[in-house]
């Protein structure tokens, strides 16, 4: 059975965060790089929209999450744990957020993007042009990188899908090429 199968099973064919059943998707949750039952959710395109931020956050809309935190499947919690913290200032998310429990593991991966963070404390990443990087962008090589302890040149014009993010240093992201997870410098990728 397939990931996408297996989520639509779980939910019903349903948003795992807001409950639509219209133009639902499969979503990977940040830093994860393999699509997989564990780190994956189903979300309508209103919730997609506005967690990758190609929409402005409506904290109405998230009101769903005082029922969808309390997911049995921790990939859903974790994704309103973080839209919870980006809406924190709003009082409401705050009081949710202090209800809320993730063991150790789930509160790792969960505080992984840094959407905890204060705004000013956040390391921003920013490709050779100066444009903002998230987690999950796709990138491409703006000049040929030879990839440390192996043979492998990694070539200008190569793409690096669904990247993650170094959140202790700026300069540096993490991508595949060719099958391989590469450390590669902000300053070397283009964001597609």
């Amino acid at each position: 059975m397939s990931v996408l199968q297996t989520l639509q099973d779980r939910s019903n064919t349903t948003c795992e965060l807001c409950t639509s059943t219209k133009d639902l998707r499969q979503y990977t949750i940040p830093p994860s790089l393999n699509e997989n039952v564990a780190n994956d959710i189903l979300v309508c395109s209103t919730c997609l929209d506005q967690i990758e931020g190609r929409e402005d956050m409506d904290p109405n809309h998230w009101r769903c999450l005082n029922d969808s935190m309390w997911s049995e499947h921790v990939a859903v919690q974790i994704m309103a744990w973080r839209i919870l913290q980006r809406l924190r200032k709003q009082g409401w998310p705050q009081d949710l957020l202090d209800m809320m429990y993730l063991d150790e593991e789930a509160m790792a991966l969960a505080r992984a993007t840094g959407e905890h963070e204060e705004e000013a404390d956040r390391i921003i990443h920013r490709d050779a042009n100066g444009v903002i990087l998230e987690s999950g962008d796709a990138v491409v090589l703006v000049k040929d990188l030879k990839v440390k302890g192996s043979s492998m040149v990694a070539k200008q014009g190569t793409a690096v899908r669904n990247i993650r993010l170094d959140h202790e240093n700026a300069e540096y992201i993490e991508g595949k090429v060719d099958g391989q997870q590469i450390v590669i410098i902000t300053q070397y990728v283009k964001k597609l």
